[in-house]
């Protein structure tokens, strides 16, 4: 599923298939994903943990470990805006060759979920944004230590010459994630993957984040690509919104499009499932079940067990995405012409 945007996209994925082989089985993690991410815009990739999102964001950024992870199919397009203009596929790249090192931190950059584990607690966090800005930039230490004091200064850390010199661990959370913020945009990407770059921040830590990436996008351009579970977080931040669940996306649309008009019942029960403001506690609606076991081969939509309106197609058949109206596309056959013996039920799920 990908947006019908008059632009070119910047990053297209298209049909991205990555598996883990392991001695139980093969786990198909992501399963022909698709999706397009225009200049400027904000994507949010939402679902269950385990649905394929950062499973999604590891094989954009070519960090899929191997073994016992592949990308087994699919392309990932992404037009380069840096050096020199041209369109590449990072799947046929050498993850570890000079090209993709290139592009890895110096066109697109991951916040990672926690950056407790993604500093290096050997250095100071000033040498870890510099490291990156000298190579990628050519810049020389001296100059690059500047360009780290103006980063920490930018992410809104106070006194960023003496923070330059402290260690991970001498930071609290909030801090610690605004140095991979620091960090990733210090040589000015084109594309930012966010991987739950709130999940362990308290609320007003959180809001602090949100807000600052928001006017750090406005001031670098650069594309976002949000992962994370929060609702919350994607309706503030997110112009396009992937719902993922077992591998697959199973609904995307404008963030407007998903929030007011779900379509699919996935989509529905994870909205019901969240605290609204002014709703009252008891109407939560939890959805009932558990997600298949990962290297379970399903024939047919994978949220069936889960599904209140499941009819028998939908235990055989894999649903195609179909467009509902505009961007708006669902993978579901409540959105088929069905049988008249389930037509009560397609209808009363449609509204």
């Amino acid at each position: 599923m990908q947006a019908n945007n008059d632009a070119e996209p910047i990053l297209e994925v298209r049909d991205l298939q990555t598996h883990f082989f392991t001695e139980r089985g093969v786990v198909k993690a992501v399963k022909g994903v698709s999706f397009s991410l225009a200049n400027g815009q904000t994507l949010g990739i939402v679902g269950e943990s385990g649905c394929g999102k950062s499973v999604t964001a590891h094989s954009i950024m070519q960090l899929i470990k191997s073994p016992p992870g592949e990308i087994v199919d699919g392309e990932i397009v992404f037009r380069r805006q840096k050096r020199r203009a041209e369109t590449i596929d990072i799947v046929k790249l050498d993850p570890k060759g000079v090209e993709m090192r290139s592009i890895r931190g110096g066109e697109i950059s991951m916040i990672f979920q926690e950056p407790m584990t993604s500093l290096n607690p050997l250095h100071t966090v000033g040498r870890q944004i510099s490291e990156v800005v000298e190579l990628h930039q050519s810049l020389s230490k001296k100059e690059a230590l500047k360009v780290a004091i103006d980063m920490l200064d930018r992410v809104r850390i106070a006194d960023p010459q003496e923070r330059v010199k402290q260690y991970p661990h001498q930071l609290s959370g909030g801090m610690r994630q605004r140095v991979m913020i620091a960090l990733a945009l210090s040589c000015n990407p084109s594309i930012l993957i966010a991987d739950e770059p709130t999940t362990a921040l308290d609320v007003t830590i959180q809001a602090q984040i949100i807000d600052l990436m928001e006017q750090l996008q406005e001031d670098f351009g650069s594309s976002i690509i949000i992962i994370t579970h929060n609702l919350g977080v994607v309706s503030q931040m997110a112009d396009y919104v992937a719902v993922m669940y077992f591998g697959r996306v199973v609904e995307y649309g404008t963030a407007v499009d998903i929030f007011r008009n779900p379509q699919h019942p996935y989509t529905v029960g994870l909205l019901q499932s969240i605290p609204v403001l002014g709703r009252r506690k008891d109407v939560l609606v939890p959805i009932e079940g558990i997600v298949p076991n990962a290297i379970a081969d399903i024939p047919g939509c994978a949220f069936a067990d889960r599904c209140p309106h499941v009819m028998e197609k939908c235990r055989q058949h894999l649903p195609p995405a179909k467009t509902v109206d505009g961007e708006h596309q669902v993978a579901c056959w409540l959105h088929e012409p069905v049988g008249d013996s389930e037509m009560d039920v397609a209808a009363g799920a449609a509204h």
